[in-house]
């Protein structure tokens, strides 16, 4: 399930031909340029907020600068260490944004005199700059939910135990990448509700297909959906869940994954990353409509008419159907550049 993984064979440069094993799907960073404050605001602000709003993002330029190579490198990026970089840069990121907003709802006294660049991590020919505050704040946003959802990635991907086998992702993990994830989801929808309504409709065509609505939609959207796959992953392990649990949380997957595949599946993601999104989004859907059928097929079964009966091998052979979809699609997904490895919870 995600993009931030690789295996020690491969390359370096900034088009990795293999990214590993996948739990999380996350698009490219997209990383700040410098920006100079000084001269643009010396007059409207004091010195110290100036110099304070500097500091703080010449911090996350440096930082961001810094993992991007290693994140295009090796997707493990730098959480092979412990997640501690992409945990500290989150940790920058939210240091400035309040900052940042407490200008920007102020009068909007950043408006029109700095000249805001982000370069997409993936593409060096994809540099947007843009004079408005509010497409800072946008970015911002977006890099801290595509850093929220690495790190749930790190955490879902189960490591090696000493006999060579893999050991499965704990309790604490899950609820941890559950915490992230929901964070994530809620940059994001932050970002659409709050952030693209300050645009002016001539300007959203200038941003980047990145930080497009459909896109931070769907990705909102797979968030929670993972979220929710994670939930029933620890219900199939629970002797408690009843069946009737599992199959609503099946289908509150298919109702995320449904939602995501809609916001995106008419965007024209022509690059390699935008495909391999859409893949992983129908991969996913797939899967998701399995289990729900597969769950309802189990509880029709229980029913003592034959009609009952009828209705739960339909309701199985559909669950047959979709798993079938559903792992053409993964593979589809995997052998799309960069190629992946899928695994499960």
């Amino acid at each position: 399930m995600g993009c931030l993984v690789s295996t020690p064979n491969d390359t370096g440069g900034k088009n990795p031909k293999n990214v590993g094993e996948i739990m999380v799907f996350v698009p490219g960073l997209r990383i700040p340029k410098p920006v100079d404050f000084v001269l643009p605001l010396n007059d409207g602000l004091s010195k110290n907020l100036v110099e304070r709003l500097s500091a703080l993002r010449t911090r996350i330029v440096v930082m961001a600068g810094q993992e991007a190579p290693r994140s295009a490198k090796s997707r493990r990026t730098a959480t092979q260490h412990g997640g501690s970089t992409l945990a500290d840069l989150r940790q920058a990121l939210e240091d400035y944004l309040p900052v940042l907003l407490g200008l920007v709802y102020k009068g909007n006294k950043l408006q029109n005199k700095l000249q805001f660049s982000w370069l997409n991590q993936e593409d060096d020919a994809e540099e947007t700059t843009m004079s408005d505050s509010w497409y800072e704040v946008l970015s911002v946003l977006h890099l801290m939910a595509m850093l929220t959802l690495s790190q749930a990635n790190f955490l879902l991907l189960s490591k090696a135990s000493t006999d060579g086998y893999q050991s499965k992702v704990s309790e604490e993990c899950r609820r941890t990448s559950i915490d992230l994830l929901l964070k994530a989801a809620g940059y994001l929808d932050f970002a659409v509700k709050h952030a693209l309504p300050q645009f002016p409709p001539e300007d959203r065509k200038d941003l980047p297909l990145d930080l497009a609505e459909e896109v931070l939609e769907a990705l909102c959207l797979q968030a929670l959906g993972q979220v929710v796959d994670i939930q029933l992953g620890m219900a199939i392990d629970s002797i408690q869940a009843t069946m009737a649990v599992k199959r609503r949380l099946a289908c509150e997957m298919v109702k995320y994954w449904h939602q995501a595949q809609e916001n995106i599946v008419n965007l024209p993601l022509a690059n390699r990353w935008g495909e391999k999104h859409k893949l992983f989004v129908k991969w996913k859907h797939n899967e998701a409509k399995a289990a729900a059928y597969y769950y309802h097929g189990l509880i029709l079964d229980e029913g003592n008419t034959e009609r009952f009966h009828m209705m739960a091998v339909a309701a199985l052979q559909a669950a047959e159907q979709f798993l079938k979809e559903s792992k053409k699609a993964c593979e589809s997904f995997n052998i799309t550049p960069p190629l992946s490895r899928s695994k499960e919870l």
